[in-house]
């Protein structure tokens, strides 16, 4: 909050120059938009990814559906894959043949990652799939979509608050290098008097 260190120009001192005032404005201006307008862009994008991921979350539990398969044979072990709906983050998986009634009532069978550790002919387990029997993604779950709304709308404020910290500081760069460069121009008007005898400096 550096922004903050601009107000104390605006005090009644015979040394504050006009750039001061407007620095200290600007900083007062940085302040305000990261206080106010920062969490208000992130409430706007936040809801609205809330919006389209629930309903994206509604379009997959329309269309994915959760269907038990059964092992036909074992295909050998698969390494470990990550699943992001299971509580630990991983979870042992086997490569299987497995066979499957989709849910318009075709038979399906095909080699599938079960959650079994040591698969056995005859096992059931669970696979989703689309209407057609095709093997999917597990829908997206409502608090997942909720939690990754609420980290969209935080980054959007962050990056708000970012972007006016930015253009502050770029702003003040500005103005210094024009302060430094009216600096060289006044030296160098005195320069070549600088210490004279009877140049009145």
């Amino acid at each position: 909050m550096r922004a903050i260190g601009g107000i104390w120009r605006w005090r009644h001192n015979p040394l504050r120059r006009g750039t001061d005032l407007v620095e200290a404005w600007v900083a007062l201006s940085a302040l305000l938009l990261i206080l106010l307008v920062a969490p208000v862009v992130g409430s706007l994008i936040g809801a609205v990814a809330q919006d389209s991921l629930q309903q994206t979350v509604r379009e997959q539990r329309r269309a994915r559906h959760e269907i038990t398969a059964t092992v036909v044979r074992g295909e050998g072990s698969s390494p470990l894959e990550a699943d992001p709906e299971a509580a630990s983050g991983r979870e042992a998986r086997s490569r299987v043949l497995a066979a499957w009634t989709a849910p318009d009532g075709t038979h399906r069978h095909g080699t599938v990652l079960a959650a079994l550790k040591t698969p056995h002919r005859g096992d059931h387990f669970a696979i989703w799939t689309d209407t057609r029997g095709t093997l999917v993604a597990r829908p997206l779950d409502s608090a997942t979509a909720t939690t990754h709304a609420v980290l969209a709308g935080f980054g959007a404020s962050l990056l708000t608050a970012g972007a006016v910290e930015g253009g502050r500081r770029l702003i003040l760069w500005r103005m210094v290098r024009r302060r430094y460069a009216r600096w060289d121009q006044a030296w160098d008007r005195a320069g070549p008097d600088w210490g004279r005898t009877g140049t009145g400096s």
